[in-house]
């Protein structure tokens, strides 16, 4: 069940109000039927797999609490064998078999194992590691188990934040399930905004810039220049949006009911480098792994050297983490390249903006800092929105070719209808997009929405309809998937 479906429509309010007509103590049996019910409407037999999942933490984390020593080690391994089990065969079963069947067929090897017709689960990666977080959480000590398995069953299939995040902790979850939530006005008038928001990301940027954005990398071998350009930055603003867009709408959805999640975007394209921007990008999943992954390899607090190769070793996993693909591999294994070398030249760019004074220059500073980071950013997005290397490196070599004749305004007439867009539709996008950032400027001094709440009711509501209005009149109304929903 899509957030920008109309089964999503009616499926929300008929959940809240049950949700709140109904007894304190009946609430969690509702969340959690309803719950099972979002995920099945994809593939309604994964829920077993989920079902297994649980049953296994929910008893690994009552043992460890009993056991000291190897046998306490051993039931937590036993915990990550069983998630990442399930993860390795659904996502990374065919790329590893294609992979192993590659190379023998280089060394001539008979090699017949054949891939399997699987689907990978719905969100399969984001419910493992919210499970794998809380038994890692309760091996540390740093969380009690929790022994009521329908709460505990509910907080790895909470439905709002089910299928793509953000990756909750136990410890702000977990206890949020026990309290009573009554409806408040301000709160569910908060939340609903903030669902408007995100359905406008979606619907009327992401989906609208990804008709260019498939067109391009669809076919990229049918273009050159000034597309791939045009192309990549769209897809820039629509992964953004269509992710960004998704966590709005899931924590809208769960403050109207009370529950609080954590932010999970903080205005990333204005980061002025790549440790800035992955402090601000899919904040639950870069935090999952500092502490689960980035900390226990040794974080910052060792030799320089192993500092450089635990970063890129957590970049690295993080890029497989996201698709089973040699493009994901690379995007994550250049993230973690792009860390790596802003430590080594940190002096030599300190010392190139003291020589040419653009130091004393600190609101220019901060925009070309901005504008690098952004362009870095754009290089790994075409490894994560290419069907394959090699199509991305195509991309990569002929992004620039036949700019001489961009300033003939019929060339670019002529290229944006190559790419399935007239020029109404591709300004009607740059519009929105450049809404989309004055709100962030905006959100500098804070909360938008927090903001509006101070103005005269005769200005903030219009806004709030107008919103409305241009998410009915200028939406992509395709139910096309969120993007990672395939992670």
């Amino acid at each position: 069940m899509l957030f920008n479906s109309l089964q999503f429509c009616v499926f929300f309010p008929a959940v809240t109000l049950l949700y709140f007509f109904l007894p304190h103590r009946f609430r969690w049996m509702l969340l959690l039927a309803a719950s099972c019910l979002f995920y099945m409407a994809f593939i309604p037999y994964y829920i077993c797999i989920l079902l297994v999942t649980t049953l296994v933490d929910y008893f690994v984390a009552i043992q460890l609490e009993k056991y000291e020593g190897a046998r306490r080690r051993f039931l937590i391994a036993s915990s990550i064998v069983v998630n990442v089990g399930f993860l390795a065969f659904f996502k990374y079963f065919n790329f590893i078999n294609t992979n192993i069947s590659e190379f023998a067929r280089l060394i001539h090897w008979n090699y017949s194992i054949e891939n399997l017709a699987i689907i990978l689960p719905i969100g399969l990666s984001f419910h493992t590691f919210q499970a794998m977080g809380y038994t890692i959480d309760v091996y540390r000590r740093q969380q009690k188990p929790e022994r009521h398995f329908g709460i505990f069953a509910l907080y790895v299939m909470f439905y709002p934040q089910l299928v793509a995040g953000p990756i909750e902790r136990s410890q702000n979850l977990i206890h949020q399930f026990y309290e009573k939530h009554v409806p408040d006005y301000a709160r569910i008038a908060s939340g609903l905004k903030l669902m408007l928001w995100g359905l406008f990301k979606k619907v009327v940027i992401a989906d609208r810039v990804a008709v260019v954005v498939n067109q391009v990398y669809n076919n990229p071998h049918d273009y050159s220049g000034l597309p791939f350009v045009i192309a990549t930055v769209f897809f820039a603003f629509q992964i953004y949006c269509d992710f960004s867009g998704y966590s709005d709408i899931a924590v809208g959805a769960a403050e109207v009911m009370g529950f609080k999640l954590m932010k999970n975007f903080d205005r990333p394209y204005f980061s002025k480098s790549i440790a800035e921007f992955w402090k601000r990008w899919h904040i639950s999943l870069s935090t999952w792994f500092r502490d689960y992954l980035y900390i226990p390899l040794g974080g910052s607090r060792t030799t320089a050297a192993r500092w450089q190769f635990n970063l890129f070793i957590t970049f690295l996993v993080s890029g497989l983490w996201h698709g089973a693909n040699w493009t994901f591999v690379i995007w994550g294994a250049l993230n973690g390249f792009y860390l790596v070398f802003s430590l080594w030249t940190a002096d030599i760019r300190k010392r190139v903006t003291d020589a040419t004074g653009i130091s004393r220059l600190p609101q220019l500073h901060k925009g070309i800092k901005v504008l690098i980071t952004f362009c870095l950013t754009c290089v790994t997005w075409v490894f994560f929105r290419a069907a394959n290397v090699h199509d991305a490196l195509y991309i990569l070599q002929h992004m620039f070719d036949g700019w001489n004749s961009m300033i003939d305004l019929n060339v670019v007439r002529n290229s944006l209808s190559a790419m399935a867009i007239n020029k109404t539709e591709f300004i009607i996008a740059l519009f929105f997009i450049l809404i989309l950032q004055a709100v962030h400027i905006m959100q500098r001094r804070g909360s938008v929405r927090e903001m509006l709440e101070t103005k005269p009711l005769w200005l903030r509501w219009p806004l709030w309809y107008a919103l409305a209005l241009i998410v009915i009149l200028f939406g992509y109304y395709n139910s096309s998937p969120f993007i990672y929903f395939q992670f």
